[in-house]
């Protein structure tokens, strides 16, 4: 399996955005995997985590539009009021269907397509939130033996997510921001 079949996705809600932009600062511009960002932000919410996350980041951050191909030296990020799936030729869909768990995008959505196209080569982390979105897609990403981590609850802003997994899925890594920062870098390669 060549780097180019590895995903890494990533899901949080409230305390999520601070959290995510720890475990990738410092990731370096050429990271061999992309990465999927799923942050629940309020529907009315103007303002583009894109910049936020391009300004702090040496990858390159974009916003996910229809057909956007999965590349390596990337950070994808859901867009507001969108479901995020992927495709089997890797590139993403959008879509704006239901509300999931209260939520659009929603993590479940996300983390769910990717265990069924990458498999055991995803790698999920679920950090910082207050709802129990993103335990079924994790637990899905766990069955197709993908490598699943959780956010210590005690360091989360908000442990009710992290909480949530660590409780569906037994085998689940738990790990702080640091050491999820770490496990990514180790799965760089030059």
């Amino acid at each position: 399996m060549d780097s180019s079949s590895k995903l890494i996705v990533i899901g949080g809600s409230w305390g999520g955005i601070q959290a995510s932009m720890k475990i990738l600062q410092g990731l370096p511009a050429d990271f061999s995997i992309p990465i999927v960002l799923v942050l629940h932000r309020l529907r009315n919410q103007e303002g583009s985590l894109q910049e936020l996350f391009e300004k702090k980041l040496t990858l390159k951050a974009i916003e996910i539009d229809d057909k956007t191909p999965i590349e390596s030296g990337h950070v994808y990020i859901a867009p507001a009021n969108y479901h995020v799936l992927l495709e089997k030729d890797h590139t993403f869909s959008l879509d704006d269907s239901e509300l999931e768990n209260y939520s659009r995008p929603s993590i479940d959505v996300t983390f769910t397509s990717a265990a069924d196209v990458f498999g055991k080569n995803t790698v999920a982390v679920l950090l910082s939130g207050a709802s129990r979105d993103g335990s079924s897609g994790l637990k899905a990403i766990f069955e197709k033996r993908g490598m699943v981590i959780a956010q210590d609850p005690a360091e989360a802003e908000v442990a009710t997510m992290p909480l949530a997994a660590i409780n569906s899925i037994p085998g689940c890594s738990i790990m702080n921001v640091e050491r999820i920062h770490a496990y990514l870098l180790s799965l760089h390669e030059h």
